[in-house]
């Protein structure tokens, strides 16, 4: 997948990690969908009671990626990419998608940027724009991908290295008994995987109280679980390495995102 010449790289500033980088929707994304849809391509839906292939290992030919947490509104995927390779160029039309690295090195390239990707990098990607990512480093590129709202098929593909330009969601999945998604039960309609299938990240339900006074050196990430986040396509997202804490809302449910051994 090879940039435009025209794309504006975003550098970041030496030992400091960026926060949050936005890819918003322009003029050329709105162009590219257009297109898409006119040749026939089409978002689908998810049927939630009824794909449950999406709650095992679904294998990919850069790595592969699984659930993590899910409930009617949030979707929570962790993606491992191996190097040297990459997600295809795509776009969600429909929800918003926030990538935050756990480890490793890579590149998020849209139609108009390319942003360096490393540990603690926050990405805000709006519905709209289109997006890939690459590993650029020697390890795997592990990435946590938040979806509000919940549709795992709301995806259209641009470019990619691996000929499913055009195509669907996958339909194939690896069962993993060892590593189940679980119901949450203080959650509605909730499930939760306990950890990633290597052991290296854990993914757990905390409240905003026991964020605020018990941040462990552990915690990477704190995602709140807040309806008012989907509706208005913005969720705050805390992370432990910021210079400026930022206070949780001790009223909401988080789900906490932490390095484990």
């Amino acid at each position: 997948m090879t940039a435009p010449s025209s794309i504006e790289t975003i550098a970041p500033t030496p030992g400091v990690v960026p926060e949050l980088v936005r890819f918003e929707a322009g003029k050329e994304d709105i162009r590219e969908l257009k297109r898409l849809v006119r040749r026939g391509g089409r978002p689908l839906n998810e049927q939630f009671d009824a794909d449950l292939h999406l709650n095992e290992i679904i294998p990919k030919p850069w790595g592969y990626e699984y659930r993590a947490y899910v409930d009617d509104f949030f979707d929570c995927w962790a993606l491992h990419i191996d190097a040297p390779h990459g997600t295809s160029m795509h776009v969600h039309p429909r929800k918003l998608t926030y990538l935050l690295c756990l480890g490793g090195q890579g590149i998020a390239t849209g139609l108009r940027q390319e942003v360096p990707v490393r540990a603690g990098t926050i990405l805000r990607i709006a519905g709209g724009a289109f997006h890939g990512t690459r590993n650029t480093g020697d390890e795997p590129l592990e990435l946590i991908e938040i979806e509000v709202p919940r549709n795992k098929f709301d995806l259209l593909r641009l470019r990619d290295d691996y000929d499913r330009t055009g195509k669907s969601y996958e339909s194939e999945a690896i069962e993993q008994p060892e590593h189940p998604m679980q119901r949450v039960p203080q959650q509605a309609n909730a499930h939760l995987r306990a950890s990633t299938p290597d052991g290296r990240f854990g993914f757990e339900i905390r409240t905003g109280m026991d964020v605020f006074y018990r941040r462990r050196p552990a915690d990477l990430f704190y995602v709140p679980l807040c309806i008012s986040g989907v509706v208005r396509l913005d969720v705050e997202i805390l992370t432990n390495t910021s210079r400026e804490v930022v206070r949780p809302d001790v009223e909401l449910p988080y789900l906490c995102i932490s390095r484990l051994g």
